[in-house]
Order: C-alpha cells, then structure tokens, then sequence
C-alpha cells in the first residue's frame, strides 16, 4: 500500500480510499485489463461503498496522470491497465473478449522500417490482432 500511495502522490493525486482500492485492484488485476464496471462490481463484491460515477472520474483521473492506459478495443468497451514501462501490443478473442498482452521485437522493428520509409516520424503506435483464443467452446461459436 506504501507503494500505491508514492505513485499517487508522485501523480499529483490525493491519496484517498477509493482511488487505493481501484490502484490495487488493477495492479492485482489477473489479466490486467478491466473494464470500469468490472473494477465497479470488483469493489462491491470486497463489500467497498464506491458509485461507478467515482470509479469513472478515478480511472480518468488515472489516466490523464499516466498511470493507466485506456484501450479502446472493436467490442466497444473500453479497459483499464496500469501503464508500464515496456511497449507491448494486443490480441483480442472476437468470441469472449479476451485480452492477450504481446511484445514481438520483429514487428517493432518493421513499423520502424515502413515510418521511416514514408518519411513519417512514429510518436507511438497501438497494434491490436483480431481473432479466435485458444479456448474450445470461442472455436465451436465461431463454427
């Protein structure tokens, strides 16, 4: 908790209840990525009094002081992750939503390539893959 309060106060935030607990429940997050309502209905199962409103303005707040990133993926949700030092990409299942996180040093290289190719100056980028998971029963909807 020591760490999460440094962070915030590092963000210029204050260190308050419900921005501890949505901070924690994103860095303990087991896919990393959650919606504002699932970091909502994450704080009412732990039996906290929090209003999605507040849990909206907080992963904003977040946000806008870089400690998380905001993913916009085609399902048109958005999700939260705590944002981290390493670039990485995304695959998202078309079936159930599931995000995996991906870091391909080949890829990185060639957007390079092609930028520099058109003269173009890269200040990021976000590669996100469409498609099937590994799971059986997103194989069988898909058939």
């Amino acid at each position: 908790m020591k760490i999460i309060n440094q962070d915030l106060r590092k963000a210029g935030l204050k260190v308050t209840l419900p921005r501890v607990k949505i901070l924690e429940l994103l860095e303990n997050a087991e896919d990393h990525h959650m919606s504002a309502e699932e970091v909502y209905k994450a704080l009412i199962d732990q039996g906290e009094d929090v209003g999605l409103a507040t849990v909206y303005r907080v992963l904003t707040q977040f946000e806008q002081a870089g400690i998380v990133e905001r993913h916009n993926f085609e399902n048109n949700l958005s999700v939260f992750e705590i944002t981290q030092e390493e670039h990485h990409d995304h695959m998202v299942c078309d079936i159930c939503g599931k995000i995996i996180e991906f870091r391909n040093s080949i890829i990185e290289e060639q957007q390079e390539k092609v930028a520099k190719e058109h003269g173009f100056k890269l200040s990021g980028h976000s590669l996100v893959l469409y498609g099937l998971c590994d799971n059986e029963d997103c194989h069988n909807a898909a058939k």
